[in-house]
This record gives C-alpha cells, structure tokens and sequence, in this order.
C-alpha cells in the first residue's frame, strides 16, 4: 500500500463528494491514521472513545451517524461490535485507482529501499491514544540529532546581555570614538537599573543598546534634558491671599 497515493485518492473523493461535512472528513482521517499504523491490515479493531477524541466528535450520536455515512457511500465496511469489552470492526476501502504493471513494479522497489532503512522489531501502536504512547515519537538506536538543532541556541549564546565589567564598556566606546567619562556614564545608568530598558524588559544586546545611546549622544551632544513645565505656572503661591 502506498500511504500517499490512498491519502490523495481520499481527498480528491471528498472534494467531489458534497455529502459529506467536517464530521465525517475528521473521522476517516481518524480512521485512515489507525488503519495505517496496523500496517493497513484487512481489518481494525477500533475504540469508540478514542476515535471521538481523535476526529474531535463530541456528540455519539453524530460520531455512530457519520460512520454508518461513511459504511453507506462506500468509504469503509463497518461491523458495528454488541459487546462492551470489544472494539468494532472495520474494514478500510481501497480508494487509489488501479495501477499499471510498472508502476507496481516501482512501488515495491521503492518499498525494498525503504525497507532497508526502517527501523526492526519496533512495536506497533493500534489505539489513537496518547496513554498508549501512539503520539509519542519512536525512538531508534541508530537516531542522530539534526545537524542544525543547536544553531539557534548558539546564536543566543554568542550575544551578551550584559558586559563582563566596566573596562568591557570603556574599550567599546573607545573603539567608538567616544571619551571613557561617556562610556562610565552608560554603564553607571544601566547598572543601577540592573541592565532593564525604559519599559522594564532584561537587555538583551548591551552593544545595541549602547549603539543607540551613542547615536543620541552625536544627536544631541551636551544637551541635558530636564522636566518641562507645561502648563508654565509660578511654584511661589501665597495660599493666604483671597481668590
């Protein structure tokens, strides 16, 4: 069984198909999942509550009306279980047109290649549960992490949140151009705000923000910025003196 080509073939169905609703796409894609992970076995032993759970069907009455929908228009063969202690069966339908010699023939090539690369002996999981660890990755001896898993984390590291001393921020902006006195004054302000911004965020590049400060320093150079009374009223008020 090609697991691609059963998918597309289910899909351009539906897309034809105007009878169906979401309900009943969700559940055979429930359906399609556990038929695949029984290695698309003649027939399934299927758990009610589980399938609910994995289409996202809450009510049972919709759940029992689309699968009866689904046995009806040809989608799967369902035999509906009497007892409590045993999960119905189902038999999944073959929806891919037929194929040519040739491309039978390339199909199970490509399954021999595939083959040879999968993992043996590795349990299979039948319940679309995650207490049956179904949705739990399988784990391989051979398994080697990605080459560029920790590319990220190591760009983090190499930016510094805060400078290792004051010497740090001196020679920065010396390099910069900019007098030591300029340089202590930045790292005097952020570390009595113990390296927050304005808003109360961690630093997270102390070059960055120093490039910033020294912009506004070139911006405005000597310029001290005091409080500015807007509304221009005299401080000195005699309260004692009528209205």
């Amino acid at each position: 069984m090609n697991y691609i080509k059963l998918l597309n073939a289910a899909f351009e169905k539906f897309y034809f198909d105007d009878r169906l609703n979401p309900a009943h796409v969700t559940l055979y894609l429930a359906l399609f999942q556990e038929w695949n992970c029984s290695r698309f076995a003649g027939e399934i032993s299927v758990n009610r509550r589980d399938l609910m759970r994995a289409a996202k069907i809450g009510s049972k009455s919709t759940y029992h009306r689309c699968i009866v929908n689904l046995h009806d228009w040809g989608y799967l063969d369902y035999f509906p279980s009497k007892s409590a202690f045993k999960g119905s069966r189902i038999r999944m339908c073959v929806l891919e047109k037929q194929e040519t010699k040739a491309e039978e023939d390339f199909d199970s090539f490509l399954d021999g290649i595939a083959g040879q690369y999968s993992s043996k002996n590795v349990p299979v999981q039948s319940q679309y549960s995650p207490e049956s660890g179904h949705l739990s990755k399988p784990s391989s001896p051979n398994h080697k992490p990605l080459v560029g898993s920790n590319i990220n984390s190591t760009k983090l590291e190499k930016i510094s949140k805060q400078p290792k001393d004051r010497m740090d921020v001196l020679l920065f902006f010396n390099a910069k151009g900019l007098s030591p006195e300029e340089g202590k004054r930045f790292f005097d302000y952020y570390q009595k705000n113990e390296w927050r911004t304005g808003d109360g965020e961690q630093v997270r590049d102390w070059e960055a923000l120093a490039h910033s400060w020294i912009k506004n320093t070139f911006r405005f150079p000597g310029k001290k910025f005091s409080k500015k009374d807007s509304l221009q009223t005299s401080n000195a008020k005699d309260y004692d003196q009528p209205l």
